[in-house]
C-alpha cells in the first residue's frame, strides 16, 4: 500500500476521533507517521502537531455555531498552556529517540486508562469556573502538547469536565479550540524541525483529518459517547504496548 493511501486512511480515522470524541486521535498520529509512514519520532510529533493544528482549528467554527464552544473558559485554559507548549517543543528536539517513545506509550496508555474509567455524572447545569484550576490544568496540557506532538484533547476534555464544569458537548467542543491554541505555539518553536518534514504525505494527511472531523461530529450525535470511547480506548492500549514492545520494554 503506498504512503498517500496509508496517509489517508490514517489521517481519516483520526479526525473521525477528534471529530466524535474531542481529541484522542492525536495520539494515534504519532505511532502512525512513525510505524506507518517511517517518520522518526522528533519528525512524526512535529508533523502531528501541524497535522492537529489544522484539523481542530477547521472543527470549532461548526461546534462554536451549535453553541459548544466556551469561548472565555477555553481562551483561559488555552492561554496558561502558551508557554509550558513552547518549552516543550524546545525540549522535544533534544530528547533521545526511545524517551520521546516511551513517554508517548505511557501517556497513551494514561489516556486509555481515563477513558476506561467510568465518569462521574455531571449535573445539567455548568459550575462556575476557579480561575486558579484552569491556570494549573491548562499549563499541564500544554507541557504534554510541547513535548509529544499531541493536542492533549484525551486530556481536556475531563479536564474541562471535571475540573471546570463543563456539559460534555460543550467540552467536547471547548477542547478543540484548547487544542488549536497549544499546537501553534509549541510549533512555533519547531520551526527549525519541519525543513524534512514529507508534505507530500501531511498535505493529504491533514486534509482527511479535516474530512474525518466533519464525519466525527455527526457519528458523536448518533452513538453513545460511552461506547466511542472504550472503543478507542482498547485501540490506545494496543498502540501503547505495541511501542514499549518496539522499544525492548
Amino acid at each position: 500500500m503506498s504512503d498517500l493511501v496509508l496517509a489517508v486512511v490514517a489521517g481519516g480515522a483520526i479526525g473521525l476521533a477528534l471529530g466524535s470524541l474531542g481529541g484522542g486521535g492525536s495520539v494515534l498520529a504519532v505511532p502512525a507517521l512513525i510505524y506507518l509512514l517511517g517518520f522518526t519520532p522528533v519528525a512524526a510529533t512535529t508533523a502531528s502537531l501541524v497535522i492537529v493544528a489544522i484539523t481542530t482549528a477547521t472543527a470549532v467554527p461548526a461546534h462554536a455555531r451549535d453553541g459548544h464552544v466556551r469561548w472565555r473558559t477555553g481562551l483561559l485554559f488555552a492561554a496558561a498552556g502558551i508557554g509550558p507548549a513552547m518549552l516543550g517543543g524546545l525540549l522535544a528536539a533534544r530528547l533521545p529517540a526511545a524517551v520521546l517513545t516511551v513517554a508517548f506509550a505511557l501517556v497513551a496508555a494514561v489516556a486509555a486508562a481515563r477513558m476506561l474509567r467510568p465518569r462521574p455524572a455531571v449535573a445539567d447545569t455548568a459550575r462556575p469556573v476557579r480561575p486558579g484550576r484552569a491556570v494549573a490544568a491548562g499549563a499541564g496540557l500544554g507541557a504534554v502538547t510541547g513535548v509529544l506532538g499531541v493536542g492533549g484533547g484525551f486530556l481536556a476534555v475531563p479536564a474541562l469536565v471535571g475540573v471546570l464544569g463543563l456539559r460534555m458537548r460543550a467540552a467536547v467542543g471547548t477542547s478543540l479550540l484548547v487544542i488549536t491554541v497549544n499546537s501553534v505555539a509549541a510549533l512555533a518553536l519547531r520551526a527549525g524541525t519541519g525543513e524534512g518534514l514529507d508534505w507530500t504525505v501531511i498535505g493529504p494527511f491533514a486534509g482527511a483529518a479535516v474530512l474525518g472531523a466533519w464525519d466525527g461530529r455527526r457519528v458523536a450525535a448518533r452513538v453513545p459517547g460511552g461506547m466511542l470511547q472504550r472503543g478507542f480506548a482498547l485501540v490506545l492500549l494496543v498502540v501503547a504496548a505495541l511501542m514499549l514492545i518496539d522499544v525492548g520494554i
